[in-house]
C-alpha cells in the first residue's frame, strides 16, 4: 500500500548530480505514467502479502476485515486530518503514509474515550467523527482531493515496494509459515512473551488505563499504547486478537514502517533515491556478526534491529511507524534553520518537499504524544538529537533558536507526561550504571591481566559493540568529513538522536536498555543514506559503473552469507585457538573474537583492495574518484547475510525462545472466553510456563511467566504470573523478568487453597470479594483436590485442564 510516489527531480546543491543523470528540467517535462501503471507497485505490494497470509491459514474473511479496518479506520481518518494541517501537498504517498500514521495517533484518543466511558459498541463509527466534519464544512472539503500532487517516478515505486515485499517474505519464512494462529497441538510452540501481549491487547478492550491482567485490578504502568491499537483493530475490524497478533499487525505495520522511512528519507534528504536506501538499512541490514546458527544467547549486545523481535516485541514494531513520522516532522521544522540562523523561504531547494508550515507544531505534537507510551525509549533519544541540535545553533549563531525550544518544549512536555502518568515513575529495574551491559566481557575478577592487555581487551569490546549495531551508520563519516562538521539543523538533529541511543545503551544497565540503541538506528539510517548518495553523485558513476557496483553488492553479500552459513563454526574454533582459547571458558570476551577477527580479515582485505585500486587508477581512469564508494558500500553490505541467516535458521530449528503451548491449554481458555463477561475474573493454579508436574515441596519455579489463561481467555485472572508486573520488574536488578515470590503472599495462599485444599469458605471469599467466576486446575502443576468438586460445579474438563464454576 502506498508505494506511489512524487517524482520531483533529485536534489543538486553542494554541486551534487541527480542519481538518474537527468537534468532536473528535462525529468518533470517528461509526462507521467498512466494512473494504474502508477498504483501497480503498491498493488503488487498488497497482492504479495495477501498470497502469503493465505498460505500461511490465514482466513479470507480475517484479511479483508483487516484491510477494511486499515482504510476506514486509520487510513481515512489520518489522511484527511494530515492534509488539513500540512500547508501545500506534494505526493500522494506521503499523504497517506503520513496519514496513516496520524491515524494511529488518532485511534488511540478514540479509543481512550470509547473504552473509557464503556461505549464499545460505537468503536466502528469512531472515524465519522473526522469524516462528517470533513464533508459538511466547506473549508475542509478540499482535502478530499488535493491538487498539486507531483508526477510519481515507477523505479521509486517499485523500488518501495520491493522492500515492502522483501519484508513480506521474510516475515512468511521465519515465522508466518512456522507458527499456527492458535496452538492446536499438544507440542505447539510459540515466542514466548506472545500470550503476554495478547492478553494485554484484551484487557485493553475494557480498561483506560489497562490493569495487569495476570493479577487482577493491579495497575500496570507500562507502554501499552500497541495495545490499545490491537483492541481498536479487534472491535472496529471485529478480528480475532489472536488472528490481529499472528498474522495481520506486524507485516502491516512493517509496511508502514518502510514506506514512512522511504517518505522521511526523500523530504529530509531531498534525493529520491534515498529513501529506499534508507529503508533497506533500517529494515534489511542486520547486526554484523560471525555467528551461525545466531539464537539468543549469542546475542552479544541486547535485542537485535531487525530479526524475530518483530513478534517477541509488538511494541517495538508498533512504535517505528510513529518514532519515524515523528523523526520527519521535527526534521522538517528544523529545516527552516539556515546555518546562519535565519529561516529559509518555503520553498527552497527546488528538489525539496515544500515545508509543512505551522501545522507542523501539531504534528510533533500527536506524533510525540503517540510515542511516549508506544515504546518508553524513542522519545529520550529524539530529545537527544533536538537537544544538540539547539545547542549547536546557539554556539554558531549567537542567538537562541526559539523554534527549537518550541520543539523541545512539545517533547519534553510529552515526555512528563508520559512518565508522571503512564509510567508513575517507574523504571522497570533500569539503572544507571556506565557500562554494565557490557563490562562482564573486559571482566578480570583475579586481575590476572596487564593494565595493557586490560585496555585491549576494554577497546575490543567497544569496537565489537559498534560493529555489531552501527556498521550500518557508517554512510555518515563521508557525510561529515567532506562538510567538516558544518552540517545543517536537521543533519545535527539525525546525529545526535544516533549517537544517544548506543551512549544511553552504554550507560544504563539492563537488556532492556538495548531498546535505546533500536530507537536510535533509524536516524543514524537516515543520516548514512544522506552520507551515501553524496558520495555516490560524488562519484558519477555511469551505466556500467552502476552495474557492476550493483553485481558487487549481490556477490560480496552472497559470498558473505554463505560463508559464514557454512564455516563460522570452523573460524570460530580456529579464532579460539589461536586466542588460546579452545574451551570458551578461560577469557570473558571469547564470545566476541569471532566477530572482531572477521571484521579484521575484512578490514585487511578492503585495505589490499584500496591499494589495488589506487594502481589500477594509473592504468585505467576510470577507476580513480570511486573507490570510495565502492568502500562505503561494501561496508553497509556486511551486515545483509542476517536477513538470511534467520531464513535458514528458522527452517532448520524453532527459535530458542519458542516455548511449547499445548492446544489443550488453549481450547480451556477460549472456552471459558465463549462462557464468561468480561468483567469476569478466573483463578488458577498456573504460574510457571513449561510446568510438566508439581514442584517439590519448597521449591519454587524460576520462569513465573503463565500468561495463556488471561490470554486466550481475554480475562483477568486472580494470580497467574507474575513476572512482568511493574512493582515485581522494579525488583528485577535489569534483567528482563522477574521470578521471585508473589509479593502478597496471603492472597496467594487463597489463591492456591481455592485450588488444593478447597473449603466453602475459601471459594466464597474468592467469589464474593475477588468477583472469581471460574477456577481453572492446571492440573500438569498440580491435580486439584477432591472436594473441588463437591463445592464448585465442574463445567469443563478436557483430561489436562479442568474448569469450576463458583455461584
Amino acid at each position: 500500500m502506498g508505494t506511489t510516489g512524487s517524482a520531483a527531480p533529485e536534489r543538486t546543491d553542494l554541486g551534487a548530480r541527480p542519481l538518474s543523470g537527468s537534468s532536473p528540467s528535462r525529468a518533470t517535462d517528461r509526462p507521467g505514467p498512466h494512473v494504474l501503471w502508477r498504483f501497480l507497485p503498491a498493488a503488487a505490494a498488497y497482492l504479495l502479502l495477501v498470497s502469503l497470509l493465505l498460505a500461511s491459514d490465514t482466513p479470507v474473511g480475517g484479511i479483508a476485515r483487516y484491510t477494511f479496518y486499515v482504510l476506514w479506520g486509520v487510513v481515512l481518518p489520518g489522511t484527511l486530518v494530515f492534509r488539513a494541517l500540512r500547508r501545500r501537498p506534494h505526493s500522494l504517498v506521503e499523504d497517506l503514509a503520513f496519514g496513516a500514521v496520524t491515524g494511529l495517533v488518532l485511534e488511540l484518543a478514540a479509543w481512550a474515550v470509547l473504552v473509557g466511558v464503556g461505549a464499545q459498541s460505537l468503536t466502528l463509527a469512531w472515524p465519522l467523527a473526522v469524516v462528517v466534519p470533513f464533508a459538511a464544512v466547506p473549508k475542509l472539503r478540499r482535502h478530499w482531493r488535493p491538487r498539486g500532487y507531483a508526477s510519481p517516478s515507477l523505479g521509486w515505486s517499485w523500488s518501495v515496494s520491493g522492500t515492502v515485499m522483501l519484508s513480506s517474505v521474510y516475515f512468511h519464512q521465519v515465522f508466518l509459515s512456522l507458527y499456527p494462529v492458535l496452538p492446536d497441538k499438544e507440542d505447539s510452540r510459540l515466542f514466548g512473551d506472545m500470550p503476554y501481549m495478547l492478553s494485554l491487547a484484551a484487557n485493553a478492550k475494557q480498561n483506560v488505563p489497562l490493569t495487569l491482567p495476570q493479577a487482577s485490578g493491579e495497575p500496570l504502568y507500562y507502554h501499552w499504547f500497541t495495545f490499545a491499537h490491537m483492541a481498536m483493530t479487534d472491535m472496529v475490524g471485529h478480528l480475532d486478537l489472536a488472528v490481529i497478533e499472528s498474522r495481520l499487525m506486524v507485516p502491516a505495520l512493517a509496511a508502514l514502517g518502510m514506506v514512512i522511512t522511504a517518505v522521511v528519507a526523500r523530504r529530509l534528504i531531498g534525493r529520491a533515491w534515498a529513501g529506499p536506501l534508507a529503508a533497506l538499512l533500517v529494515f534489511a541490514v542486520a547486526e554484523f556478526t560471525a555467528a551461525y546458527p545466531n539464537p539468543v544467547p549469542t546475542w552479544t549486545f541486547g535485542a537485535p534491529a531487525v530479526r524475530l523481535m518483530s513478534w517477541s516485541s509488538l511494541s517495538q514494531t508498533y512504535s517505528q511507524p510513529l518514532l519515524i513520522a515523528l523523526m520527519g516532522v521535527v526534521g522538517d521544522a528544523l529545516r527552516r534553520s539556515r546555518k546562519d540562523g535565519g529561516a529559509a523561504a518555503d520553498g527552497e531547494g527546488a528538489d525539496r518537499a515544500p515545508l509543512f508550515g505551522r501545522g507542523v507544531y501539531v504534528l510533533v505534537a500527536l506524533f510525540a504524544l503517540a510515542s511516549t507510551a508506544a515504546k518508553a525509549s524513542t522519545l529520550p533519544v529524539t530529545l537527544a538529537g533536538l537537544a544538540l541540535t539547539g545547542f549547536i545553533l546557539l554556539i554558531t549563531t549567537r542567538r537562541i533558536p526559539w523554534h527549537v525550544v518550541g520543539l523541545g518544549a512539545i517533547l519534553g512536555g510529552a515526555q512528563l507526561f508520559a512518565t508522571a502518568v503512564i509510567f508513575h515513575f517507574e523504571s522497570y529495574g533500569l539503572e544507571v550504571i556506565p557500562f554494565g551491559n557490557i563490562r562482564g566481557y573486559w571482566a578480570d575478577p583475579g586481575h590476572l591481566r596487564s593494565p595493557a592487555f586490560q585496555a585491549l581487551v576494554v577497546v575490543g569490546t567497544l569496537l565489537a559493540f559498534v560493529l555489531n549495531h552501527q556498521l550500518k551508520l557508517l554512510g555518515v563519516i563521508p557525510l561529515i568529513s567532506k562538510r567538516r562538521f558544518r552540517l545543517e539543523p536537521v543533519q545535527w538533529f539525525l546525529l545526535g538522536a544516533s549517537v544517544a541511543g548506543p551512549c544511553a545503551y552504554l550507560a544504563v544497565n539492563g537488556y532492556n536498555a538495548s531498546y535505546f540503541t533500536l530507537a536510535a538506528l533509524p536516524f543514524g539510517a537516515v543520516l548514512s543514506a544522506w552520507g551515501f548518495c553524496e558520495t555516490f553523485e560524488r562519484a558519477a558513476l555511469g551505466a556500467r559503473g552502476k552495474a557492476a557496483l550493483a553485481f558487487g553488492v549481490l556477490a560480496f553479500s552472497a559470498l558473505l552469507t554463505f560463508g559464514i552459513y557454512r564455516y563460522s563454526g570452523r573460524w570460530s574454533a580456529y579464532v579460539l585457538r589461536l586466542a588460546g582459547d579452545e574451551r570458551r571458558a578461560v577469557t570473558s570476551y571469547s564470545v566476541l573474537l569471532p566477530a572482531l577477527a572477521l571484521a579484521a580479515a575484512l578490514a585487511l582485505a578492503a585495505l589490499a583492495g584500496a591499494v589495488l585500486w589506487r594502481l589500477g587508477g594509473r592504468v585505467w581512469p576510470a577507476l580513480r574518484g570511486r573507490g570510495a564508494i565502492v568502500l562505503l558500500t561494501a561496508a553497509l553490505t556486511a551486515g545483509t547475510p542476517g536477513l538470511f541467516h534467520d531464513v535458514l535458521q528458522s527452517r532448520e530449528s524453532l527459535w530458542s525462545y519458542s516455548w511449547v503451548m499445548p492446544g489443550s491449554q488453549v481450547q480451556a481458555a477460549r472456552w471459558i472466553r465463549a462462557h464468561s463477561e468480561p468483567s469476569d475474573v478466573v483463578a488458577t493454579n498456573s504460574h510457571c510456563w513449561e510446568l510438566e508436574g508439581p514442584l517439590p515441596a519448597g521449591a519454587s519455579c524460576d520462569n513465573v511467566r503463565s500468561q495463556w489463561l488471561s490470554a486466550y481467555s481475554e480475562r483477568s485472572v486472580l494470580i497467574e504470573g507474575w513476572a512482568y508486573a511493574p512493582r515485581a520488574m522494579a525488583l528485577s536488578g535489569g534483567s528482563a523478568a522477574y521470578n521471585g515470590p508473589f509479593w502478597d503472599q496471603e492472597l496467594f495462599r487463597l489463591n492456591e487453597d481455592a485450588v488444593y485444599r478447597p473449603t466453602a469458605e475459601i471459594l466464597s471469599r474468592l467469589h464474593d470479594r475477588h468477583h472469581v467466576r471460574y477456577v481453572v486446575a492446571h492440573r500438569p502443576s498440580g491435580a486439584e483436590s477432591p472436594l473441588l468438586a463437591d463445592l464448585a460445579k465442574k463445567v469443563y474438563d478436557n483430561g489436562r485442564m479442568a474448569v469450576y464454576e463458583l455461584s
